[in-house]
């Protein structure tokens, strides 16, 4: 699932305040659609360079392209803006509460191109629109399931319905652990390797638990058992217990499962009668930490396994060459 565009109307809604935009020319461009989530700065489309001109993104107009155009003769800097606003432009962002020339207003509302102005300097708006525009533009998947920050670590909890993902996600924040979502969490693919999951704004930190029904957690537990978002970081799939299945007991071969073409390390936890899963799920986090931490339990064991064995061989050998010297005939 991704977002082919939004409006230059939906980017105005959901960021004036944050960008601090103020509109200077055209309602009629808010139609205009953004279908990138980079940005550009037209300083050699100004001058007259347009043959690699990006014209599909949203334009930032800062100090140097302003002071560019201050030195432009009227005829130049006419020829200077038509050049660049005759491009299906999607908006311009004029930063540092610049002064917008008189004829970039005219040319812009004569193209229904919107114009807007910030007190924020370059850097910092580029920062602010393009880590929402990545942010809207990502891939994203929709994943039937529950999520919980477990002791820092994001934990997603998978498996066929009804088999208990609310009722422990439930024990878990009680026990001091922070919602995420439930039922349905969006996990969206922030860069190459990062996946961030939160719930649907609609049913944001509500938990629905059969026989129940709905659990407010922020009004039960407060703020401490909540937060808005968290990365990804292991997949707990929970399964019937099948006693001819055969479940991982050492822990040396580890599954993966992909979400969103990003590996991510999974356990298999079969669920039966007495088995305490919560805790099962609090410490598959605590393994999480030690192996980012450079300690793999099951590694360390095998190793002393290995150097036991080796060391008892050692002493068999001391036995037999004994028991060789002290042969009379």
């Amino acid at each position: 699932m991704k977002v082919d565009y939004i409006t230059i109307r939906t980017l105005l809604r959901e960021n004036q305040a944050r960008l601090k935009l103020t509109q200077l020319c055209s309602e009629n461009g808010l139609n205009r659609k953004v279908s990138v989530p980079d940005i550009h700065r037209p300083g050699l489309a100004l001058s007259g360079f347009v043959q690699l001109f990006t014209n599909d993104r949203i334009q930032v107009i800062g100090n140097t392209e302003i002071r560019y155009l201050q030195i432009l003769d009227e005829e130049k800097l006419h020829q200077s803006i038509n050049t660049f606003i005759e491009f299906e432009i999607p908006a311009i962002i004029i930063t540092n509460n610049n002064t917008a020339p008189p004829y970039l207003i005219e040319a812009a509302r004569r193209r229904h191109i919107s114009v807007f102005k910030t007190p924020y300097s370059t850097t910092r708006l580029i920062h602010l629109l393009g880590e929402y525009l990545h942010d809207v533009f990502a891939p994203r998947q929709s994943v039937h399931g529950s999520m919980v920050d477990v002791y820092g670590v994001g934990i997603l909890i998978t498996g066929r319905s009804g088999i208990g993902k609310s009722e422990i996600t439930l024990d878990l924040i009680e026990r001091g652990n922070r919602l995420v979502a439930d039922d349905l969490v969006i996990v969206t693919r922030r860069t190459e390797e990062m996946l961030i999951g939160r719930g649907r704004e609609i049913a944001e930190h509500f938990l629905e638990i059969r026989g129940l029904g709905l659990v407010d957690v922020r009004r039960i537990f407060g703020i401490r058992g909540i937060r808005r978002q968290k990365r990804v970081e292991v997949v707990v799939k929970l399964v019937d217990w099948d006693k001819d299945s055969q479940y991982e007991r050492i822990g040396l071969d580890e599954n993966q499962t992909k979400i969103l073409d990003v590996d991510l390390p999974e356990v298999i936890l079969p669920i039966n009668p007495g088995k305490n899963v919560t805790v099962i799920i609090e410490t598959i986090a605590m393994n999480f930490l030690l192996r980012a931490y450079g300690y793999h339990p099951a590694r360390e064991f095998n190793t002393k396994l290995k150097d036991f064995m080796q060391q008892k061989d050692n002493e068999r050998l001391d036995l037999d060459r004994d028991s060789i010297e002290r042969d009379i005939e």
